[in-house]
């Protein structure tokens, strides 16, 4: 059982987000609070495990909550809500570099649906509440795969977690051995948990790096503007949200544009690589999604692909995982203790299709060591 305060200034969101919570399986809704004074009292008083964080607030907004309750060290986990706006997005990238585990968008009435919200909302704190279930079994000293139910989408089950198929940096044992031609493309997917994930991993990438590197986060519009600019502004290459038609580049990253899908496409002399920004319906509910880039980097860059898996909930990914090393390329997932939710990079593990799993301060020397 997890315990969850709800903080925003409007007494309809209180209500909206409050009745959702108290429909999810262990979780319970201690108190709410409509600002950000009155929020940090109340964090103090009731020790809530997660406090769902309206961004935008008179008096003290979210940013400022999550820096106060870090200095007071109010130890809780704190999920952001926020309004669809630029604004909303920008203090929404900050509040994850702050140590925000993610973001639920407001609903605006055309991009995110009053379902979308509702949805979002409770897989997000219903993984979290997983989560902090598998931790509690840990500090018991027991182990959640001893006591596993039936296995959700996620990778979960509702006792635990699937046990790894594999130790933390082995290879795969079904395949003949590492890749012989060096990458010509790093591709990412990652989810819940992605942008703090991706601001460790991608500012550690090194400047002169050869390869272009194509990013499936799932995210709305304008959000993964933000976070373009955010991984850029951290890091040592140029970082931007993918355009129809552009050429990709050697040493540029390519984040998808939240609410599109993003594939890499051959141009109009059949060498030159181009990005394809597309509409096409959702695959595993998402869109963008990661199969769907995998998919077409494990056909344009057969055999020269190096794909990452990090963290996130659900399966998308993993099928395009199998396409990739399929063709001939490698797969490193991310581990399940660096992990928000262990579902996307757990789906890989578990169809076979990883060849290394490593811990996230880990990743971006074993993609280096692959690349250069």
């Amino acid at each position: 059982m997890i315990s969850v305060l709800v903080v925003d200034d409007t007494i309809l969101y209180r209500k909206s987000v409050s009745d959702i919570l108290t429909t999810i399986p262990d979780v319970r809704v201690v108190g709410t609070a409509p600002n950000g004074k009155i929020a940090l009292s109340r964090i103090a008083l009731l020790k809530p495990d997660l406090v769902t964080l309206d961004v935008e607030m008179p008096e003290m907004n979210g940013i400022e909550v999550l820096q106060e309750a870090r200095k007071a060290g109010l130890g809780c986990s704190f999920l952001m809500v926020s309004a669809l706006t630029k604004q909303g997005a920008e203090l929404s990238l900050r509040a994850l570099e702050l140590g925000a585990l993610d973001v639920v968008p407001k609903p605006d009435g055309e991009v995110i649906t009053r379902d979308d919200f509702t949805l979002d909302l409770r897989t997000k704190v219903e993984a979290l509440a997983r989560r902090g279930e598998i931790h509690k079994i840990l500090s018991r000293g027991g182990h959640p795969q001893d006591q596993r139910g039936p296995v959700s989408p996620d990778g979960v089950s509702d006792r635990g977690v699937e046990p790894r198929t594999r130790p933390i940096g082995s290879i795969n044992p079904g395949r003949a051995g590492s890749p012989t031609q060096k990458p010509e493309v790093l591709a990412i997917g990652v989810s819940t948990g992605g942008p703090a994930a991706l601001m460790d991993l991608i500012p550690a990438l090194p400047a002169d790096l050869p390869v272009p590197v194509v990013i499936v986060q799932h995210m709305p519009p304008l959000f993964t503007a933000s976070l373009a600019k955010s991984l850029e502004g951290r890091g040592k290459l140029p970082v931007k949200e993918g355009e129809n038609g552009e050429v990709v580049r050697p040493g540029v990253v390519y984040i998808a544009p939240g609410g599109s899908h993003m594939r890499v496409d051959l141009g109009a002399d059949a060498i030159t690589k181009i990005i394809r920004i597309t509409s096409d319906p959702p695959e595993n509910n998402c869109r963008p999604s990661v199969d769907y880039l995998f998919r077409s980097v494990a056909r344009h860059f057969y055999g020269r692909a190096l794909a990452v898996v990090m963290t996130g909930m659900g399966e998308d990914g993993a099928r395009g995982a199998g396409e990739i090393q399929k063709a001939g390329g490698e797969i490193l997932v991310q581990d399940e203790d660096t992990s928000v939710v262990w579902g996307m990079p757990g789906a890989v593990v578990q169809r076979g299709f990883a060849d290394g799993v490593y811990p996230l301060p880990a990743l971006a020397q074993e993609i280096t060591k692959r690349i250069l």
